[in-house]
């Protein structure tokens, strides 16, 4: 081989080695979950007297779901006398004015609610609950987003297992609304379960830490100010506070049957954001805290965990790595014979990509009785999860280069059913550069696929084929979706 063959080679191994030890994790995480399955969280000790509760409802330009959530945490069935609903409102739309309302008609009904707007919007999401926290009346803090649609059960079932003084976050799972509404919505949820159900059940049943997730959860106060507050040097201040609090020996509890229905992302350029922001926020907190982690006194297999959740999103920019050089690594292997080929990569791919699927199987057969239905769902899965590596890749290294960035919300649109729509209204959010490469790794992925078909190297076909359907997935729909929204909008942006 040339030495440039060689690099190529040494490099494609390298990444794919990293790419399959995360790989791997996957099946520890499994394992995790399977091993403590059947200790079930209850309280530690009888509730004496229910305790006063705020409900904080961060909002940033919401008009189509405010009302839904404001009237939604209103039903919410806890004494009134101890039960305050702070609405943070830093809207800069007629989201106020929605709001407002919403306040006013509940507060007609007796309801102890309040409307906080900012016009500054320092901070973002963390700086209005900091700012709100100042004035709360309650022991315990609930945080909902304004996607989500609170069971009225929600305070009866989590505020008894803060009788154990040392629990300072009890977290619920996530649902979703509008998982049948596409493709893109099934998987989304798809993967949330995973990281709810494996991620959260398998780390907080085996005493690892494991992270609030910046809504339906509740939080003893005394645990946020002693861990240090709300801080907004991060997009994530959710992740950042509760690794502050955990190494400061606040437990936390995840109920995995108390449901929050919450509505997914419906277009694919407000997913790439929302994904965008968890990434970089992710490794802001990684570089914030992983080195007082490290050199904290928890156990070592404490450690070892939070290292593997911290730096995951790592994969990413591998995954872009990997996505060049895999064609020209190929074409050297072949030309080194099939035999060798079949001994290095493919148990190496198989790691890295069988335990994906392994991982999100074993979640929907937990959760579901169809789940066998649900089986077909997952090589899309793991295609669209490759084809947000240039959406992540790039929130990566911005996080790595200290660029700044504002707290991008996710639009929401209210869309609940299939009858729903979200084309024509505002809050959409536009990639130009980034869809076209995206295309552009598509059309080198068919051709790659041609070449293989063409010599006969079919067992790199399936890997191929994913990497393929993934980019040409995420960079057509972007653009689609981007283009029928402007074709829908432009009418009424020229009345105006």
């Amino acid at each position: 081989m040339t030495p440039s063959e060689t690099l190529i080679l040494a490099t494609y191994f390298f990444v794919l080695v990293i790419l399959a030890v995360y790989g791997w994790h996957r099946y520890y995480l499994v394992y995790l979950y399977m091993k403590n399955k059947g200790r079930i969280p209850v309280p530690a000790g009888k509730l004496e007297a229910w305790p006063a509760v705020t409900i904080q409802l961060p909002i940033y330009n919401e008009m189509y779901v405010a009302d839904r959530l404001i009237d939604a945490v209103c039903q919410i069935d806890y004494p009134r006398e101890l039960l305050e609903i702070q609405v943070l409102d830093d809207s800069t739309d007629e989201t106020q004015s929605v709001a407002e309302q919403a306040v006013r008609r509940n507060a007609a009904r007796g309801v102890d609610i309040t409307f906080i707007h900012r016009t500054d919007r320092s901070g973002y999401k963390a700086g209005a609950l900091e700012a709100a926290l100042k004035v709360a009346k309650g022991e315990f803090v609930a945080i909902f987003d304004a996607d989500f649609i609170p069971t009225p059960d929600f305070l009866t079932r989590t505020v008894p297992f803060f009788t154990d003084p040392k629990v300072a976050m009890v977290q619920a799972r996530w649902g979703h609304i509008n998982q049948d509404y596409s493709l893109l919505t099934k998987i989304q949820s798809i993967l949330l379960d995973g990281h709810f159900v494996l991620e959260h059940g398998g780390r907080n049943r085996a005493g690892l830490f494991f992270n609030f997730n910046g809504t339906a959860g509740i939080w003893r106060r005394t645990a946020i100010t002693d861990a240090g507050g709300w801080q907004h040097d991060t997009l994530t201040e959710d992740l950042d506070l509760s690794y502050r609090a955990q190494l400061r020996g606040w437990r936390f509890v995840f109920l995995p049957d108390l449901i929050a229905p919450a509505e997914v992302p419906v277009e694919m350029n407000s997913f790439k954001s929302q994904q965008h922001r968890w990434a970089k926020g992710s490794i802001q907190t990684c570089l914030k805290l992983l080195p007082r982690i490290l050199r904290s006194n928890v156990p070592l297999h404490v450690k070892t965990e939070a290292f593997f959740h911290l730096t995951a999103n790592f994969n990413y920019p591998l995954m872009c790595v990997l996505s060049v050089l895999m064609a020209p690594a190929m074409v050297i292997r072949y030309n080194m014979g099939w035999y060798e080929m079949l001994l290095i990569d493919v148990p190496l791919f198989f790691a890295a990509t069988a335990s994906v699927a392994n991982f999100y199987m074993v979640c929907q057969r937990e959760l579901h009785a169809d789940w066998i239905t649900r089986v077909k769902y997952l090589p899309f899965l793991m295609s669209i999860g490759i084809g947000l590596a240039i959406n992540n890749t790039k929130a990566v290294l911005e996080a790595l280069f200290n660029k700044q960035s504002e707290f991008a919300r996710t639009p929401k649109y209210r869309v609940e059913t299939g009858a729903d729509e979200w084309i024509g209204k505002k809050y959409r959010q536009s990639f130009v550069v980034q869809p076209m490469i995206e295309l552009a790794l598509g059309l080198y992925y068919t051709a790659t696929v041609f070449y293989a078909l063409a010599n006969g190297i079919y067992g790199t076909l399936p890997f191929l084929v994913l990497f393929q359907i993934g980019f040409l997935y995420t960079g057509l729909l972007s653009i689609i979706q981007q283009y029928a929204g402007d074709v829908v909008l432009k009418p009424a942006e020229e009345e105006t």
